[in-house]
C-alpha cells in the first residue's frame, strides 16, 4: 500500500469560510489549518480521500499538480471516498471554466453518505457547504450512495458513519497486507487532537467526536495503525 499526500497548502480560514493561502494571509486571526487530501494506492484500487478545495496555483488546481509530481494521472483513480460535505472536502471534485462545471474524475466513482447529502441541502444559505458543487457532483458523478451505519466498500476498504463534526461524518480503514490506514477525517483533523482532549463546539456533537478520538488512538496503539490527518501543517500521517 502506498500513501501519496496532495497537499494544496496551509491556510486562514475566518468565519464565513474564506480561505486565504497563510503566506497570503497577514495577521488574519483565522484558524490556521491544511489542506490535504490522500491518494491510497492498493492492489485493487487508487482511492482519494475527500478532494480538497480545488486550489489554483498557475491556472492549474493543485490536487492535479500534485498528481502529476507524483507520477499518476487522474483518470487512474478508482475510487473517491467523501467522509463529509463541507466545501474544503470536496470542491476538488470539479473545475470551474467559462462554461460552467467539468468533473475532474469522471471516471472514478463517488463514494457519498445519502443522509449526509441530505443534511447538506437544508444548508443553502451556510458558508461551510458549495451546494452548487454538490448538486452538480450528485447529478453527474458516477456515485454510489451509502445509507448503512458501518460496513464494507471492498475487502480492503471499511467504513462507520461516525457522526461528530457533521451529523452524519464517516471515517474509513484501509487494510492490506497487514498494514492498516486510518481517516478520520474531521473528527480527527490534526495529530494535536490527540495531545488535548477536548470537544470542540465548533463540531455538530463535539462530545461523541472526543469520545471516537480517546477510543481510535487506544485502538490504534494496539493495532499499529497509521493515521492519515488532513488538516494538519505538519504532520501528514502518523504511525502509532
Amino acid at each position: 500500500m502506498k500513501i501519496i499526500p496532495l497537499k494544496e497548502g496551509n491556510f486562514s480560514v475566518n468565519t464565513q469560510k474564506e480561505f486565504v493561502l497563510l503566506e497570503n494571509a497577514g495577521t488574519s486571526s483565522g484558524l490556521k489549518m491544511a489542506i490535504q487530501p490522500f491518494l491510497i494506492i492498493t492492489g485493487q484500487d487508487y482511492i482519494l480521500l475527500d478532494a480538497g478545495i480545488g486550489w489554483k496555483e498557475s491556472n492549474m488546481q493543485k490536487i492535479f499538480q500534485q498528481l502529476a509530481e507524483a507520477g499518476i494521472r487522474p483518470e487512474q483513480i478508482s475510487k473517491i471516498l467523501l467522509s463529509h460535505l463541507h466545501k474544503d472536502h470536496i470542491s476538488g471534485l470539479v473545475n470551474r471554466t467559462t462554461e460552467g462545471m467539468e468533473l475532474n474524475f469522471p471516471g472514478a466513482q463517488i463514494y457519498l453518505q445519502e443522509r449526509e447529502y441530505n443534511f447538506a441541502l437544508t444548508k443553502e444559505s451556510t458558508p461551510s457547504y458549495d451546494l452548487d458543487i454538490l448538486r452538480f457532483v450528485a447529478r453527474h458523478s458516477n456515485l454510489v450512495w451509502m445509507d448503512q451505519n458501518n460496513g464494507k466498500i471492498t475487502e480492503e476498504i471499511s467504513f462507520e458513519v461516525t457522526g461528530g463534526h457533521s451529523p452524519f461524518h464517516q471515517v474509513f480503514w484501509i487494510k492490506e497486507a497487514g498494514e492498516t490506514v486510518f481517516y478520520g477525517a474531521d473528527n480527527l483533523p490534526q495529530s494535536t487532537y490527540f495531545k488535548y482532549h477536548l470537544a470542540y463546539k465548533s463540531d455538530f456533537d463535539g462530545k461523541k467526536a472526543l469520545q471516537d478520538r480517546i477510543k481510535w488512538e487506544k485502538q490504534a496503539k494496539e493495532e499499529n495503525w497509521k493515521i492519515l490527518f488532513y488538516h494538519d501543517m505538519e504532520y501528514p500521517l502518523l504511525s502509532l
